[in-house]
């Protein structure tokens, strides 16, 4: 009877000090996002005992068990898939935000509309030297605007792809590195710390590839992944292999993605949010040049049409093919043709000046292309942040959800603390009386 206490008190006080350090585990990783919640399976102890011919099953204490790991893989699939939308939407409006402030800080739309301002008030004189050299001076200002926000959006597009190719890196090693976490899953033993903790390296990593790009997981009877990015036909990570996405750079600046040869294009993370703002960019610079062409196109046509002020034939107002190499032509203000060709020396007509001004100021002219192409970006960027807001209410709220179910809750780690110190105490004084109560029996005479 006593060795029976003692064994079944001895287990007991085992069991407990493994609980204490399960929760102490617990209590200090409380702040820790990427720590699961872990419990100790415990089971009875039965051993067999005969007296003649008669046996049977007696308890004969505690069975330490596996480390239990609260898990939740509906919870884990929301938070994945909403950190991925999430992050698709902060990177593209981080983009956006970089074209729209390289075209209003360049004030294209300002530069135009006062290009336009000093051509009204050289209609009012036409042979006001002074008002002459303003509208000439306007233009140069005008196209040195084009050539800045050309320069401008060359760097947002540069920035954008080098965003891309470090996304792309950082995707392939948070996939190499699942790979290894894969292996070291299989070859370590069920329900052991090592276990839970490679579980909980594979969640976390899974969370930040979520980040990158959309993936698709499935897991093992070992707890080993697979992830699959939806359209592509070869897995990312398979077992303990790990594919390569390669970006590449197209001649219109715009980036497409491979895996294992295969393109594919991602739905949703940082790495779509990056390929769509990179799209949007290189689409604005192209109406940009488009904007350009329209004024010098316009400003050339009107000279072609018209007379100079001494009556000689307009020459092109502006060379360049566009944005990045548009410039001036005209060397002095008298050679602004405000005439009809054919118009005298010192004439003051300006209907060829003023049919310049009418095709600047048109419904479909360079002013209003301008203002569409502002407020175009404008309008992207705030649908997208009304969207951001919310996927980050459920963004949240799959978080949230995931951390009551599987994170560390210490009022309850606290109460099981004191539970436990209580097992252990109450353990050790049945090992006491059973040693009290076997030592009796030895004095026994």
């Amino acid at each position: 009877m006593p060795s029976a206490l003692i064994t079944i008190a001895r287990t007991g006080a085992a069991a407990a000090r493994a609980g204490l350090d399960l929760t102490a585990q617990n209590i200090a990783n409380a702040s820790n996002t990427d720590y699961t919640r872990r419990t100790l399976s415990q089971s009875e102890l039965v051993g067999r005992a005969s007296l003649g011919s008669s046996s049977g099953d007696l308890l004969s204490g505690v069975t330490i068990g596996e480390i239990q790991r609260a898990d939740s893989e509906l919870l884990q699939l929301q938070v994945r898939t909403s950190t991925s939308d999430l992050a698709r939407a902060d990177a593209e409006i981080s983009g956006l935000r970089r074209v729209e402030s390289a075209l209003e800080q360049s004030r294209v739309f300002e530069t135009l509309s006062d290009f336009e301002a000093a051509l009204l008030r050289l209609e009012s004189d036409p042979l006001d030297p002074t008002l002459r050299i303003i509208a000439l001076e306007g233009a140069r200002q005008l196209s040195d605007t084009f050539q800045l926000a050309d320069r401008t959006l060359d760097n947002s597009i540069s920035f954008s792809q080098a965003e891309v190719i470090a996304g792309v890196e950082t995707t392939n090693g948070i996939a190499q590195e699942l790979a290894r976490i894969n292996v070291d899953i299989i070859a370590s033993q069920e329900g052991s710390v090592a276990k839970s903790a490679l579980l909980d390296a594979r969640d976390a990593a899974l969370r930040e590839l979520s980040g990158q790009l959309g993936i698709v997981t499935r897991f093992d009877s070992f707890g080993a992944v697979e992830v699959s990015l939806g359209d592509a036909a070869t897995p990312l990570v398979s077992l303990g292999q790990a594919q390569t996405i390669a970006a590449s750079i197209g001649a219109d600046g715009t980036a497409s993605f491979a895996l294992d040869g295969d393109t594919f294009a991602p739905q949703s993370g940082a790495l779509a949010g990056q390929a769509a703002a990179l799209g949007q960019a290189v689409q604005s610079r192209g109406r940009l040049d488009a904007i350009a062409r329209q004024v010098i196109e316009a400003a050339n046509t009107a000279q072609a049409s018209g007379a100079a002020g001494d009556g000689s034939a307009g020459q092109p107002f502006f060379s360049g093919a566009g944005a990045g190499d548009m410039a001036v032509a005209l060397n002095n203000g008298m050679e602004i043709a405000t005439a009809f060709a054919g118009s005298p020396a010192g004439s003051r007509n300006t209907a060829n000046l003023g049919s310049l001004i009418a095709s600047i100021r048109a419904d479909d002219g360079p002013i209003a292309g301008t203002d569409g192409l502002l407020l175009a970006l404008s309008s992207r960027i705030a649908g997208l942040d009304t969207r951001r807001e919310g996927l980050a209410i459920v963004a949240s709220g799959a978080e949230t959800a995931l951390a009551r179910r599987v994170g560390v809750d210490l009022d309850t780690e606290a109460a099981n603390l004191v539970r436990l110190q209580q097992a252990f105490q109450a353990n050790s004084r049945v090992i006491q009386v059973a040693t009290e109560v076997f030592d009796t029996i030895l004095g026994l005479r």
